[in-house]
């Protein structure tokens, strides 16, 4: 993980190693799309636009460690659970003050793709971009595995069918996902994952190999 701050020295030593101590560990009981390396991936991409946007590295960090701890209660209201497990965790105190921490919280709650409105501050924006992990094979292979984890009523065409309907409503053109910077790295992923929407046999071609995969790795 890069820990480099917005002014090119180090991130608070200690916070880091309370975040990799205490918290990713957390990220082990969650769906195989939200175990500890999404933690890390979304940790690594918010240090990154942090130093692009000039913001606080610290906070953004925190905020990204703890964006998915509600995933321990209801998925549809992750992104609330989350925000309470922060303002709740008084062990953060060490590092921020109460207006951080009520900031921190909010761009929690306000990292998810599907939310109606924008995220209200720098940090919700740049944990919901980091969140946005729109490498092409990496969505197709989450997707599958959500929909086979969440719909095992279905057979493999009502997989097929779940699965272009998810990544025609959230990623096509006029899906609901929307990059929040520009440049963003996440530019020219986004654009090669719509190309391949765009080509129904190659699509099929990925989700079957995927669909075969997950067979045989289910317990």
């Amino acid at each position: 993980m890069n820990t480099t701050d917005t002014n090119g020295g180090s991130l608070n030593a200690a916070l880091k190693d309370f975040l990799e101590r205490e918290i990713l560990p957390c990220y082990d009981a969650f769906d195989a799309a939200h175990q500890r390396s999404h933690a890390e991936r979304v940790m690594a991409g918010s240090l990154e636009l942090a130093h692009q946007e000039g913001a606080d590295a610290d906070m953004a960090l925190a905020v990204a460690a703890y964006h998915d701890l509600g995933l321990s209660g209801p998925r549809e209201t992750h992104h609330l659970l989350s925000g309470e497990l922060l303002a709740a965790d008084v062990r953060l105190r060490r590092w921020f003050t109460d207006e951080q921490l009520r900031l921190m919280r909010e761009a929690v709650e306000d990292h998810r793709a599907s939310a109606s409105q924008p995220p209200r501050n720098i940090y919700g924006r740049i944990v919901a971009e980091a969140d946005r992990d729109v490498e092409p094979m990496s969505v197709c292979r989450r997707t599958v595995q959500f929909g086979m984890k969440h719909y095992a009523e279905l057979d493999r065409e009502g997989h097929w069918v779940r699965f272009c309907q998810h990544l025609h409503e959230k990623y096509a053109e006029g899906g609901y996902l929307k990059l929040l910077f520009s440049p963003s790295p996440n530019t020219e992923r986004l654009r090669q994952l719509r190309a391949l929407i765009a080509k129904p046999d190659e699509l099929r071609r990925v989700f079957d190999r995927f669909y075969d995969e997950n067979l045989k790795t289910a317990p």
